[in-house]
């Protein structure tokens, strides 16, 4: 009973925060977030009443299964944005950007880190700030996608970022893999190359693979039902199975053979939006029918935040330095990279803006790292969760501020204002004189 009370304060909570920004004209993202770090178990948790918010981080983590599915169905929608049409337009450009931006947020940060490494060398040892520099490449897709639904964001700028966000979660992968490794080496001093570069590109093919599967199965069994609400239920069912599948693992001799679940995610709605022709009105009708679930996913998201980093000062140091350089390898790695595939001024000048917050990727990659490297992982872990606090309470402010000035967030007309004004006043009088 707790937990289901927990769960619907979390919801309301966050629905009542979202009011309470309003006036600020703030992305409900922030909303939700800060709706969880009150109920969460640094604030009202402290006060240990049962179901009211979070009473400690092992409640949090008990609704786990929540933000695996959400992460699920984010990813299947931005895979919808992979169809073939549009990647014949920007694919290319997507490509470069993608990849050229996250491994210059990489250089940016592993050089400003050794700095402070020649600083403080008992604070940050080598091997951490190249653990670091490889989260710097993950960007959020979670809050990218819910501040581009919320504003209904649409043009140039929107149609490459989609792509650009789930592309980040391959070459995060990749990247992170091979520093991860590398970090490793340098403690042990044993060179493990299954490590460092099979077991990543493994974990790629078989999600990509299992993911196009699954995708060209469920369009199979979509053409069994004629009732929009029955492929509605069926493509929901399929992101449940998709997601619990690719939490298989397993070894084959000395190769580890996992999947991750945005990246299967992913290739399932781009496999499925390319070769089903009712793709468009089921696509529409999941991200209704999600909307509840990822406002909670975002309220899990902020009890989760762990608030005690900033009793270390060393963190607060390190986490400001990441930050900044990340935020400027980031900005300048898309300048760079758009502006040599000839990119539109505004994109040029916005796209980077909006690949700053950060979140689930990278919080992924700190527990890998706490798990398998407990005596350098947890600096590691704490430095991440100051910085994905930072960015997520701030980027989606910033990437919907990047998308209206590049003009893919257009300001309500009139005309809709009227409409909205009339339907109001009409709902008023039919409740007077009921």
């Amino acid at each position: 009973m707790s937990t289901l009370l927990s769960v619907s304060i979390a919801l309301l909570g966050g629905l009542l925060m979202t009011r309470l920004f309003k006036p600020l004209k703030l992305p409900s993202v922030t909303a939700y977030l800060i709706a969880g770090v009150l109920i969460g178990p640094y604030c009202l948790g402290q006060l240990g009443i049962e179901g009211l918010g979070f009473a400690s981080a092992e409640a949090v983590h008990a609704l786990g299964l929540v933000s695996d599915v959400a992460l699920g169905f984010i990813a299947f929608s931005i895979g919808s944005e992979f169809r073939m049409e549009d990647l014949k337009k920007i694919g290319k450009q997507a490509f470069v950007i993608g990849i050229f931006q996250a491994l210059v947020a990489t250089l940016f940060v592993d050089l400003a880190l050794l700095v402070v490494h020649m600083i403080m060398p008992d604070k940050l040892s080598v091997p951490q700030l190249i653990t670091l520099g490889a989260i710097a490449t993950a960007t959020a897709p979670a809050a990218t996608l819910m501040v581009v639904r919320q504003y209904k964001a649409k043009g140039p700028l929107t149609d490459l970022l989609l792509p650009i966000v789930a592309l980040d979660d391959a070459v995060g992968l990749i990247v992170f893999a091979v520093s991860f490794g590398i970090a490793k080496t340098l403690t042990s001093g044993q060179v493990d190359m299954i490590s460092i570069l099979v077991n990543p590109l493994v974990e790629i093919v078989c999600s990509l693979g299992l993911g196009a599967i699954m995708g060209w199965i469920l369009t199979q069994i979509e053409k069994l039902f004629n009732s929009n609400t029955n492929r509605l239920n069926m493509s929901i069912a399929f992101v449940f199975v998709t997601v619990a599948l690719s939490m298989i693992k397993f070894n084959i001799g000395p190769v580890h053979v996992g999947f991750s679940s945005l990246l299967v995610c992913m290739m399932l709605g781009t496999v499925f939006c390319n070769i089903c022709p009712l793709s468009h009105d089921v696509m529409e009708r999941t991200e209704k029918w999600t909307s509840p679930l990822l406002a909670l996913f975002f309220v899990i998201s902020g009890a989760e935040l762990e608030l005690n980093v900033f009793a270390d000062w060393a963190i607060v140091v390190i986490g400001i330095i990441y930050i900044i350089f990340r935020s400027l390898g980031k900005y300048f790695g898309t300048f760079v990279s758009a502006k040599a595939t000839k990119c539109a001024p505004q994109i040029c000048k916005y796209l980077g803006i909006t690949l700053l917050p950060q979140a689930g990727v990278a919080l992924g990659m700190c527990t890998i790292a706490a798990a398998e490297w407990p005596a350098e992982g947890a600096l590691i872990r704490n430095i991440t969760l100051f910085a994905v606090l930072i960015y997520e309470l701030f980027g989606p402010l910033f990437t919907r501020m990047a998308l209206q000035a590049a003009g893919d967030i257009q300001p309500m007309s009139d005309e809709v204002k009227m409409r909205r004004q009339t339907k109001l006043e009409e709902a008023k009088n039919k409740k007077e004189n009921a």
